[in-house]
């Protein structure tokens, strides 16, 4: 596909989500500038993201920090727009945490109190060196299913999680992120999401972010709450990269 064809497919398809997530929120009776569209570009070119931010769209996610770090890179040789968002939304090992330091607005899957600790020591150094200008903003990754494979951190330990984020001057906690269990209603899943989150805002009425809801399930997510809905496969179809 030429580049104009591109162009006029993701246009299509970047307006079909967006009336989608408003119809999602006047259904919630919510107000649309509630949830922002978090447009995930993981496994897709640079080229994708520069016709999405031609189009509007200001914040993008990535999983995978090898790629992630070469294409904004590329990105931003060809963009300087300080208001570019991007933001982290896969798992990560500790050692890649310097590197995201430097180029992630927030991370949305921090699941570990050794993780939190390599964040905040690479933030507070990203921040000393004058490499990034505010604290790295953290959501934590809920395991609603208890599987370790799938990523997140227990119910029970949120609170310690919190705290420990809220104490670092490198990091600011801002609240959860989830995905529902494999072949879960999404409604329980959200609803259950929902309530954590506001035991948790108890103690950190700031945290007001909800990381939840994608292709498959954002209006459930946006009934529940969600501040976020993060959207890949409508806007840029099945992914092109082989995972490595």
């Amino acid at each position: 596909m030429d580049n104009v064809g591109r162009v006029g497919e993701i246009e299509a398809a970047l307006g079909a989500v967006r009336a989608r997530l408003d119809a999602a929120c006047r259904d919630a009776g919510r107000d649309p500038a509630e949830v922002s569209l978090l447009p995930v570009t993981k496994f897709f070119p640079e080229s994708d993201a520069r016709i999405l931010y031609d189009l509007g769209c200001r914040e993008f996610g990535e999983s995978r920090e090898q790629e992630a770090t070469a294409k904004i890179a590329e990105f931003r040789a060809a963009v300087t727009d300080p208001s570019v968002r991007w933001h982290m939304i896969g798992h990560l090992q500790r050692n890649k945490a310097k590197a995201v330091a430097h180029w992630a607005y927030a991370i949305h899957s921090v699941d570990s109190e050794r993780l939190v600790g390599a964040l905040g020591r690479a933030a507070t150094a990203a921040l000393e060196a004058g490499e990034r200008p505010e604290p790295l903003r953290v959501l934590l990754q809920v395991s609603l299913d208890g599987d370790p494979q799938r990523g997140g951190a227990g119910i029970a330990d949120l609170e310690h999680l919190a705290a420990q984020v809220q104490s670092s001057p490198g990091l600011e906690y801002r609240g959860l992120m989830a995905v529902p269990p494999i072949d879960a209603d999404p409604d329980a899943a959200f609803e259950e999401l929902e309530k954590i989150h506001a035991r948790l805002r108890r103690d950190h009425p700031d945290a007001t972010d909800l990381s939840a809801g994608m292709t498959n399930d954002l209006e459930h997510a946006v009934r529940h709450g969600s501040t976020c809905v993060r959207v890949g496969t409508a806007l840029l179809g099945s992914r092109p990269i082989t995972s490595k």
